[in-house]
């Protein structure tokens, strides 16, 4: 069975890039938020195996929406971090909350799917 996926980033041209990137690698792709209560909300709903999330997010961060992922009993999403701040507190953060990996961008479509399948190996 494929693993599903949700996208959450503020950017359509990111959310894209890495839909593209991991439709081709096979993941089925199920949602997509551009802000943080679109996320909680459709991670609740749809209960994906993955949750690429986007640190900033216009109404919050992505390190809140991780703590109420990793929170919630029900949800089994696995979380990689995707964010253009790579500052190393705000990386280790984001692992001690749960995070399973965090990617810097800029980041190429082999670096994500990667990423993505470390997470599942």
């Amino acid at each position: 069975m494929k693993k599903t996926v949700l996208i959450v980033d503020d950017s359509m041209y990111m959310r894209t890039l890495i839909k593209d990137a991991l439709l081709e690698a096979g993941y089925d792709v199920v949602g997509e938020a551009a802000n943080g209560e679109a996320a909680i909300d459709l991670a609740m709903e749809l209960n994906p195996d993955l949750i690429t999330l986007d640190n900033i997010l216009p109404d919050m961060i992505g390190i809140d929406i991780l703590k109420v992922v990793k929170g919630e009993e029900n949800l089994r999403s696995k979380v990689i971090m995707i964010s253009a701040v790579g500052q190393e507190s705000v990386i280790q953060q984001g692992m001690e909350i749960g995070a399973e990996d965090y990617i810097v961008k800029p980041f190429t479509a082999e670096q994500l799917v990667d990423s993505v399948n470390k997470v599942f190996n």
